[in-house]
């Protein structure tokens, strides 16, 4: 990596020499961090240009700067930061002055708060991690990904790679969607009904953003993800909270008003309740009685190691009401960011316009990446592997669960990634969390899932996408643990 030119300007009001103050300059920068060890300065005429000062100027600068080691030269190369100059680990900007806006104030709107957590970042130094939703590097087919990647960046893709889509999507990935995804799902859709988001979370921001409003009225589960519950609560709708049983959402606890019926009936978020069939079809026929819309998030339908999945919502949909959110986070890889939506024509036409004006498109090189991914069989391998590995640990985790006396609340019959556990009552799991890290181990309080009228705290996940077969058992014992001493506290 290269440093900027830009970086480097001169204070006509400083004290010194020129020399001394580029000196003073590049030393300082590498004394607080912004400038690493390795990198490349600029060279000796392009900074004496950008200066507007004599070369030579440069040269003593950087020659005084080689004297003292901070400095190193690789000949025809040019000047680096060098090995032994004494940087500090972690760049550190400089405290600004006081700001004369007040933006309390001058903010209209604020999205920070809200029921969405903050997931820890090192989870991949723990021991532990039964951390839901993040890729098992293990398991994900790099060679293949890259060689998908480097395609997609050849001549022949020039332009799927450099277009400006404006509010359009590369048609290799939406034909692929719509000849192969979608139909594994029951779904059958015309490449107008199909929108490439950037996940499943952006798709229900979309929906959301589309057909509701602050005279509107949102029915969601409960408990449900809880950044979906943040993402009404922005758009100022009425939100009924329906607590769900072993089957799902109940349609008969739907309000008659309500405009919007937002669920997870192939596999609840996040209990992993499988909604049956006769109630899928009476939450159709309730969306019908009311006049309301059904958007269905299938986030997880390619986990089904146990048996076959149940065709989705969207595919018992005769009226045209339901919108099928699908999501490529758990099957691929959560930092790709890519999912997509599916509706009627005029919904998606709104949608892509929306879409268009907040981000334009997702980038083309990523979505191109991806159709050569899905389309060359690379995927459907990585699926059966993923699979394999996700019905053994499984197991492994069941078996554990039984021998520590832990209580399931929810597994899924389908299978899935991830287990609903439930803690004797009183127990806070938020509290048995933190307690827990000092021993490397991360599971997932239960209570950002719930809305606040019905919000329970001895509830929470166990992820096994992320976490080895073999440190299974060792870490449920120390959770396990942990519970006891805080029964008998």
């Amino acid at each position: 990596m290269a440093i900027s030119v830009d970086t480097f300007f001169l204070n006509s009001d400083a004290q010194g020499t020129l020399q001394a103050q580029i000196q003073e300059m590049i030393a300082e920068g590498i004394l607080s961090g912004r400038f690493r060890v390795g990198e490349k300065l600029p060279s000796s005429r392009k900074l004496a240009v950008h200066l507007g000062i004599s070369r030579i100027t440069v040269t003593l600068a950087y020659t005084e700067l080689l004297a003292n080691d901070y400095l190193t030269s690789r000949g025809r190369s040019g000047y680096f930061v060098s090995e032994n100059a004494p940087v500090p680990p972690i760049y550190t900007p400089p405290v600004q002055s006081s700001e004369a806006v007040d933006w309390d104030t001058v903010l209209v709107r604020k999205f920070t708060g809200g029921d969405t957590p903050r997931k820890a970042r090192d989870w991949r130094s723990y021991r532990y991690p039964f951390i839901y939703g993040q890729a098992d590097p293990s398991l994900f087919d790099h060679a293949n990904w890259r060689l998908c990647s480097l395609r997609a960046l050849g001549q022949k893709d020039f332009a799927a790679l450099t277009d400006d889509y404006f509010d359009q999507d590369d048609p290799l990935l939406i034909e692929y969607i719509a000849r192969h995804t979608l139909p594994r799902r029951g779904v059958i859709a015309r490449p107008e009904q199909i929108l490439i988001t950037l996940g499943a979370q952006n798709a229900l921001w979309l929906a959301g953003q589309l057909l509701l409003n602050q005279s509107s009225k949102a029915t969601i589960e409960d408990p449900t993800y809880y950044t979906l519950r943040d993402q009404l609560h922005h758009v100022g709708c009425q939100v009924d909270c329906i607590p769900v049983d072993q089957d799902g959402l109940p349609p008969q606890d739907i309000s008659d008003d309500t405009d919007v019926i937002f669920c997870t009936p192939s596999h609840q978020s996040p209990t992993t309740a499988t909604m049956p069939m006769a109630r899928r079809r009476e939450l159709l026929q309730r969306a019908h009685d009311i006049d309301a819309v059904i958007v269905e998030d299938d986030y997880e339908f390619e986990m089904s190691f146990m048996r076959a999945p149940s065709p989705a919502l969207k595919s018992l949909d005769s009226d045209g009401r339901v919108i099928y959110v699908g999501s490529f986070s758990k099957s691929l890889f959560p930092g790709l960011r890519l999912g997509y939506i599916v509706g009627s024509e005029a919904f998606i036409r709104q949608a892509r316009a929306l879409r268009a004006n907040v981000l334009r498109h997702p980038p083309g090189h990523v979505q191109r990446t991806v159709a050569y991914f899905l389309s060359l069989g690379h995927y459907d391998a990585q699926i059966r592997r993923t699979a394999k590995v996700l019905q053994d640990r499984r197991q492994v985790i069941e078996e554990a669960i039984i021998e520590h006396g832990l209580t399931v609340s929810g597994e899924g019959v389908y299978g899935g990634s991830s287990l609903w556990m439930q803690a004797p009552d009183g127990i806070n799991m938020a509290h048995i969390a933190e307690q827990l890290k000092p021993d490397s181990v991360i599971v997932e309080p239960g209570a950002p899932f719930f809305s606040a009228q019905h919000r329970q705290h001895n509830f929470f996940r166990l992820g096994y996408s992320s976490i080895s077969a073999n440190r299974i058992a060792p870490g449920l014992a120390l959770l396990a643990q942990a519970l006891k001493q805080a029964e008998t506290a």
